[in-house]
Formats: structure tokens, sequence, C-alpha cells
């Protein structure tokens, strides 16, 4: 199969990257089904590319919906080492604005309904997230938004939210008063199943409102975000085609090892199914 580098994972807005080479298209099984579309690979700034639209050609999968253990197991089938993320948010902070770009380093988890794992049904592993963005792709994809020109703020927290609805009043005040920095609904459980399958992922978080707490600005509709996710998408692309160029080392991130001493269970007592069900995250720990 086809391999790629670099994995972008495109969210509300973003369906294609332009200026992709030697473009081909797959459709993928995986052992966890399906991910939400076929994916498109080819060369961008001499990188090999693999990219998937989140939530379907036409948008059609809800956040709740997404099947994210496809999405992820499946570019790491490609043999991905790298995802950037584009996810729309609304912003918690008074100095981060509508059209502005935040790379936040730390989330806090709202889901209650979403496969947020590989592991279990007799494989156990405890996985380090305490910094569960890479700090070196984060970085990266910091200097390039800026290199691509818009305001882009490093580092921050995104709360994730189940959906599909948008936050209360109330929600929204609570999430504000946490000292959050925005808030959506689709980076869990991505970096999460990232982390496990040992691959680094950072989120360009394209801040489209100010949520609900800002008493001055109106509530969060549709149409608003996608006024301003039109606006964002080409300095997505430019961004995306700049971090592509200068991806950083994975020697120092630690990212690659993320599930060295993490597998707890004795190997001899994991089933065949399940070994080779994750075998492409798993084998070379319990081999």
């Amino acid at each position: 199969m086809h391999t790629a580098k670099l994995g972008v994972i495109g969210g509300t807005g973003l369906y294609h990257i332009d200026g992709l080479t030697h473009v081909k298209t797959f459709e993928i099984n995986t052992p966890f089904g399906k991910p939400s579309d076929r994916i498109t690979t080819g060369r961008l700034e001499d990188v090999s590319v693999a990219f998937l639209p989140r939530h379907g050609t036409g948008h059609r999968i809800s956040p709740t919906e997404l099947p994210s253990r496809a999405n992820i197991y499946a570019l790491k089938m490609l043999g991905v080492e790298y995802i950037i993320a584009i996810n729309a948010v609304g912003s918690l902070k008074e100095n981060i604005h509508p059209g502005e770009i935040v790379i936040p380093d730390q989330y806090i988890d709202k889901t209650t309904q979403r496969r947020n794992t590989f592991f279990g049904e007799g494989l156990v592993a405890h996985v380090s997230f305490a910094d569960p963005v890479c700090p070196s792709l984060g970085y990266t994809l910091f200097e390039s938004v800026e290199k691509a020109g818009a305001r882009a703020h490093l580092g921050g927290t995104y709360v994730v939210m189940e959906g599909p609805a948008f936050s209360t009043r109330a929600e929204s005040l609570l999430h504000h008063s946490w000292g959050a920095d925005v808030i959506g609904m689709t980076a869990l459980p991505e970096a999460r199943l990232a982390r496990e399958a040992e691959i680094c992922y950072a989120t360009l978080a394209c801040v489209t409102d100010y949520d609900a707490w800002h008493e001055t600005e109106a509530a969060v509709s549709v149409d608003v975000i996608i006024d301003t996710l039109k606006k964002n998408t080409e300095l997505s692309k430019t961004a995306i085609r700049h971090a592509a160029g200068s991806l950083p080392p994975r020697d120092k991130c630690g990212c690659g090892q993320a599930l060295a001493g993490a597998i707890v269970t004795d190997p001899a007592m994991v089933s065949a199914k399940r070994r080779e069900e994750i075998s492409l995250i798993v084998g070379k720990y319990l081999d």
C-alpha cells in the first residue's frame, strides 16, 4: 500500500488540499470499520501526504458518530507519522478573536458517548497523556500559521464537548470560568488515539465565534461559523503546506515510543484475535 508521512484530517470547511501531486485515492477497511471517507494521498512540498475529510464528503457525519478509531488506524496503515488536525472552535477568551488560530496544548474531555481507545477486550495499556499534543509538531504548526499571515496563539486549553448542539449559556459561562481557551467537538478521541498509535498529533483550531458566554455577541449559528471558516480555509491550506515542508524530527518528542512500558497485560494472555486486530500498533511490544 502507498505510504504517507503526514496525515491531514480536514474539519468543517476543509474537504480537500490544493497543490497535491501524484494523487491517488484509497478505500481502506480497518479492524474498526471504514474511516470517514476515502483517503487521498499525494505529494506536497516533496512530502508524502494523506488527506482524510473528518466528516466525510458532503459533511454527513456528526461529531459523536465519527469513526475515530478507524480514521487513526487507517492513517497508521498508510505509514503516517504526523497528523495535523483542522478543527472549528469557539473562543472562550476575550483576546482570542474569531478568524484567529489557536494551537492548543491541552484538552478537557467532556465527551461521554465515544469509543476512545484501541485497548480493552483482554489487552490493557495505560498511555501517558499528560501532554496530549506533540510539542515539536505544535510549534511547527504555530510557525506555519504565522508564515501564512494569520494571528496565531501558541498553547491553550481546548474543551471537547459531545455536541452536536452548541453549548447552553450556562455551560459556556462555566467553561469560560475554568480559564479554558476554546471549545469544540472533534479533537477527542482523535488526539488520544493518535498517541496510542504513536503518531505525532497537533491541532490547528480555527476560531469561528465567541460561543455563548460573550454577552455582546450574538449566539452561535452555523451561518456565522461557515462564513468565518470560508475565510480561513485558504489560510489553513497555506499553513499545511508550510508545515509539510518543515516537519520536525521524531527523536525528541517521545510520541513514537508512547506505548513503551504502557502495556500491562501479560503477552501470553492476549488472544490471537486481539493481537491480529491491532498488530500494527502493538506487534513490536507483544512479540
